[in-house]
């Protein structure tokens, strides 16, 4: 064979392997599965990991005690809390990617036409008057708004956008139930909280079509101080006890099943589902009815989170991480995102409304408020941590 042949017939099958290759690159993976993966993709970066960063300089927050959407004892400005300069001059610092101050203008352009909802208990609630005090800067038209189940919310004529809360707090429909039924046989207590948790509170029921954003979350009201040996939570489901009764975290674990299992039926695969973390607490001396406070001046260092939260060290603020567990371990598989705002939370032992809640007798009443946030305050990075995975969902589609 001539110098000549052999070279053509070399480049022949060069080419020929060559093009095989992009031609199978492009068709395997169609059939790689047997059906595209509901779950979301990978989040470029971790927002979640971090440290707080000192900045005086840095941007003032967006809305201040004006703001008409506040709620009375959170409006920490209005109602004097120290250090307010102090608190909003702390910057979350992701390990490896950047977070950026939201743009209200820019982001309700990509939001034009869409609702948002929040669905759990006060905690996100003051999620929410974090993020309507932030999304009027974008609209001094916004408007109170209250519809289909809603709690509160808000309507921004300019964007056609409504951002509104439902409130559920265990998620599953409860109801006081008078001592009568069978489950409280022998026991000595005054009636039950019944929970039937195969059926969603009706405050949230029927929302499924209505909002392209949901943000879950529940957990605060899991616990033994909302409800005491003598007026318990009783599970149903089916409309029959369930027995062998199952414990407190028991039974948020059926709950959270069958709520995910509600949302996955009744919510388009097109909407953003999140689900928050705990927002931890810090009650230092005591809980909340125990004369507890969070009078800190500065966020905890890191070497601090581990006796303050770890579960092993049964301390009054271990709930946070003995609750994500729990949702955590039900959640896997689901196309609902877990939204971690849990650690960069647990530093801010200074950010808490404390004794400033706006009322004179309420400390007295209901103790420091080592619970919720002061706004503006730590819930406004939670709103630069949600509007950047939001986007970033938004521009994968």
């Amino acid at each position: 064979m001539g110098t000549s042949l052999r070279t053509t017939l070399l480049t022949w099958l060069i080419l020929t392997a060559f093009s095989l290759t992009i031609f199978y690159s492009n068709i395997l993976p169609l059939y790689s599965h047997s059906k595209p993966s509901s779950l979301p993709l990978p989040v470029p970066c971790n927002l979640f990991r971090g440290k707080w960063v000192f900045d005086p300089t840095r941007r003032r927050p967006i809305y201040d005690e004006t703001c008409p959407f506040h709620r009375n004892a959170w409006n920490c400005i209005r109602n004097q809390r120290d250090n307010m300069d102090r608190i909003n001059s702390w910057k979350w610092v992701p390990e490896k990617c950047q977070l950026y101050d939201i743009d209200p203008v820019e982001f309700m352009g990509k939001m034009r036409d869409k609702n948002i909802g929040f669905i759990g208990d006060s905690l996100n609630e003051n999620f929410l008057v974090s993020f309507l005090c932030t999304l009027r800067a974008a609209d001094l038209g916004a408007k109170k708004w209250k519809r289909k189940g809603a709690w509160r919310g808000a309507y921004f004529p300019k964007f056609n956008v409504t951002v509104a809360y439902h409130r559920a707090v265990l998620l599953a429909k409860y109801e006081w139930q008078p001592k009568q039924s069978e489950i409280t046989e022998g026991i000595e207590v005054r009636g039950v909280h019944r929970v039937d948790v195969d059926i969603p509170a009706k405050e949230w029921a029927d929302i499924g079509g209505f909002y392209d954003v949901v943000i879950f979350n529940t957990g605060h009201w899991w616990g033994y101080d909302k409800f005491p040996k003598e007026s318990p939570l009783a599970f149903y489901e089916g409309g029959k006890p369930i027995v062998p009764a199952p414990d407190m975290l028991g039974g948020l674990q059926i709950v959270l099943k069958n709520m995910a299992a509600h949302i996955h039926k009744e919510f388009p695969k097109t909407t953003l589902k999140f689900w928050r973390l705990q927002s931890p607490r810090h009650f230092y001396g005591g809980d909340w009815n125990q004369n507890g406070s969070c009078l800190s001046r500065d966020p905890l260092k890191e070497s601090e989170l581990e006796l303050w939260f770890d579960p092993s060290n049964n301390g009054v603020n271990k709930e946070a991480r003995l609750i994500n567990q729990v949702i955590i371990k039900t959640l896997q598989e689901t196309d609902i995102e877990l939204l971690d705002l849990t650690h960069l939370s647990e530093f801010r032992a200074d950010a808490h409304p404390a004794t400033w809640l706006g009322k004179k007798d309420a400390v007295s009443v209901w103790g420091q408020d080592c619970m919720h946030w002061c706004l503006p305050g730590v819930p406004d990075t939670w709103v630069n941590v949600l509007s950047q995975l939001i986007r970033y969902r938004l521009g994968t589609r």
